[in-house]
C-alpha cells in the first residue's frame, strides 16, 4: 500500500504542477506573434499608407491604411492571435474588391508594434485604431465596419459595444477564453485557471449594430457551437453563415461565399452613404 500512496502523491504533484504551469505561462498558449512583416499590400498591387498609432498607455502600433477609389465605407480589421498584418493579404484583397478602405493594425508585441500583448492592452490597441479613423481621418462611425478574426472577434465585439459602427463581422471567433480553455484542457479546471476573459458573448449582448458571423463547421480549433452561441447572444439584425474548411484555410476554401455574404451585408449596413470621407464621429 505504501507504494500506491507514493504513486498517488507523485500523480497529484504532477497534476498540480501542470495546472500551475498552465496558469503562469498561459500567455504562451494565447498569443503567437511574429515580428518580421515580410509582405505588404504592394505585393498584391495595392497602394497603402504606413500608419503609426499611439495608445493611451504609451505603446507604438504599426499598421496600414489601404484606400479604395470612391470607397463606400471603411473597414477596421482586427486580426487573430497568430502572425501579423503581413499574413492578412487575402482578406485585404477581398475587402478592397468590395470597395472599402481598410485599416489593419498589429497589436502590441506583433510585427513592428512595441510592447507585449495582454487583454487590456489589445483593447486599448483597438481603441487607438478607432480614434485614428474617427478623429484623424474624420470618418463617421456609420461609415465604418469592424471585422474581428478569431481572437480579434472578441476585441472587435468589445469595441463595437462601446461605439456604434455600421456593422460588426466576426470570422471564426469563440465565445470566451475560459470556455475555449475548458474545451481544450478538459482534464483541468481550465475555466477557473484562465487570467484572460475575452468574453465575446458578453460583449455582443451590448452591441447595437448589425452582426454577421462567418464560421466553418469543419473548424478544428474553435467549434461551430461557439458561432451558434454567439448568434444567440447577438441582437437583430444578425446572421450566421456556414463556410467550409478548417480554422486557418476556410477563407481560401470558401472565398466566394465569404465575399458574397460580406458584400450583401455591406449593401444593407452601408445602404445610405454620405460622401465617402464624411463627417466626424467618435
Amino acid at each position: 500500500m505504501r507504494w500506491l500512496v507514493s504513486v498517488l502523491r507523485v500523480g497529484v504533484a504532477v497534476y498540480l504542477g501542470l495546472a500551475l504551469y498552465l496558469y503562469v505561462f498561459q500567455a504562451r498558449y494565447l498569443y503567437f506573434p511574429e515580428l518580421a512583416v515580410n509582405t505588404t499590400p504592394a505585393d498584391i498591387g495595392l497602394p497603402f499608407e504606413d500608419v503609426r498609432l499611439d495608445t493611451p498607455d504609451g505603446e507604438k502600433l504599426a499598421g496600414w491604411f489601404i484606400p479604395a477609389p470612391a470607397a463606400r465605407g471603411t473597414l477596421l480589421y482586427l486580426h487573430g492571435n497568430g502572425g501579423n498584418i503581413g499574413h492578412r493579404l487575402d482578406p485585404i484583397a477581398v475587402f478592397h474588391r468590395l470597395g472599402l478602405n481598410i485599416l489593419i493594425i498589429d497589436y502590441r508585441g506583433y510585427g513592428a508594434s512595441s510592447g507585449k500583448p495582454d487583454e487590456a492592452g489589445t483593447y486599448q490597441d483597438a481603441q487607438a485604431a478607432w480614434h485614428y479613423l474617427t478623429r484623424q481621418k474624420r470618418l463617421a462611425p456609420e461609415r465604418i465596419v469592424v471585422v474581428g478574426e478569431s481572437l480579434g472577434g472578441a476585441i472587435a465585439a468589445w469595441l463595437a459595444a462601446r461605439h456604434k459602427p455600421a456593422g460588426l463581422i466576426l470570422y471564426a471567433s469563440f465565445t470566451s477564453v475560459p470556455e475555449m480553455a475548458q474545451a481544450l484542457y478538459p482534464m483541468f479546471p481550465a475555466a477557473w485557471l484562465t487570467r484572460y476573459r475575452y468574453d465575446t458573448r458578453a460583449a455582443l449582448a451590448r452591441v447595437n449594430s448589425p452582426v454577421l458571423i462567418l464560421h466553418s463547421p469543419e473548424d478544428e480549433i474553435i467549434p461551430f457551437s461557439h458561432a451558434q452561441a454567439l448568434l444567440n447572444a447577438a441582437h437583430e439584425p444578425k446572421r450566421l453563415v456556414e463556410l467550409r474548411g478548417g480554422h486557418n484555410d476556410s477563407l481560401l476554401i470558401s472565398q466566394k461565399t465569404y465575399a458574397q455574404e460580406i458584400g450583401a451585408f455591406l449593401e444593407k449596413t452601408l445602404a445610405s452613404p454620405t460622401r465617402p470621407g464624411a463627417i466626424v464621429g467618435d
